[in-house]
């Protein structure tokens, strides 16, 4: 291998797979957190409870998981020309990246949300909270276990980027596949593998280390909540039997 010339292609698959990785991975958490807070809010029992509209989007949530990337990626390529006027490169893999991230994404945003104890919920609307206060309330509760539900999302778009490399996306996929494998490079083939290796062990080092402090923070917060509703329940327990002196 000729360092001096694969230095700055390694570089550029370094920046690619950043790029590719991070777009994707803004846009896959921007969509798939709503979607999954609405799948655990229409669900029965839910504060949006609505069976159509529930079994609606888990159905289009599955059938979107249901595909392997490379099918997903082959079978969007009218839609990212339509979208990015491009079918190969760090740009045109991002639609695809996305769009597979999404659902995968959503599901583990409802797996958080669903996690959330239902005394905090009764906390907020005890307080007189509406739905949209529940929300805003109650959601920073499973913020720890979506920072994990992140990081794990950003650890399979690493894994995806690399094979829709094979499809001329670009980054370190790309460079395995042109020169570890059709020049039989072994080099640089391994050198891929550990640049690859040492993005996710990095990612989800930080992701952990985020998680925690949030975590910490939590339990602070949950036992706030959780002293107001004492205080209400408190309250109103005074109030009652105020009353019922008085008559």
């Amino acid at each position: 291998m000729n360092w001096s010339h694969m230095q700055p292609l390694l570089f550029r698959g370094l920046v690619e797979t950043l790029y590719m990785v991070f777009w994707s991975s803004l846009i896959a958490v921007l969509a798939g957190l709503p979607l999954g807070v609405l799948l655990v809010l229409t669900e029965r029992g839910g504060l949006l409870q609505n069976a159509a509209v529930n079994k609606a989007l888990g159905a289009v949530v599955n059938a979107a998981r249901a595909l392997p990337f490379i099918v997903l990626m082959v079978a969007l390529i009218p839609f990212t020309k339509w979208v990015t006027g491009a079918t190969i490169g760090a740009d045109a893999a991002i639609v695809p990246l996305a769009i597979g991230a999404i659902p995968f994404f959503a599901r583990l945003v409802e797996t958080s949300v669903r996690e959330i104890d239902n005394g905090l919920v009764e906390a907020v609307q005890a307080m007189g909270g509406s739905t949209w206060t529940v929300i805003r309330k109650v959601l920073p509760e499973s913020f720890p276990s979506l920072v994990a539900g992140i990081t794990t999302t950003v650890v399979t778009l690493i894994g995806y980027s690399a094979m829709a490399g094979v499809l001329g996306a670009g980054g370190i996929g790309d460079l395995a596949v042109r020169y570890g494998f059709y020049r039989y490079e072994t080099d640089v083939m391994v050198i891929t593998i550990v640049m690859l290796i040492v993005l996710v062990t990095v990612v989800q080092l930080v992701g952990d280390l985020i998680a925690r402090s949030l975590q910490r923070r939590g339990r602070a917060a949950t036992s706030t909540v959780r002293l107001r509703l004492l205080k209400t329940r408190r309250s109103a327990a005074a109030g009652t039997k105020g009353t019922n002196h008085a008559l």
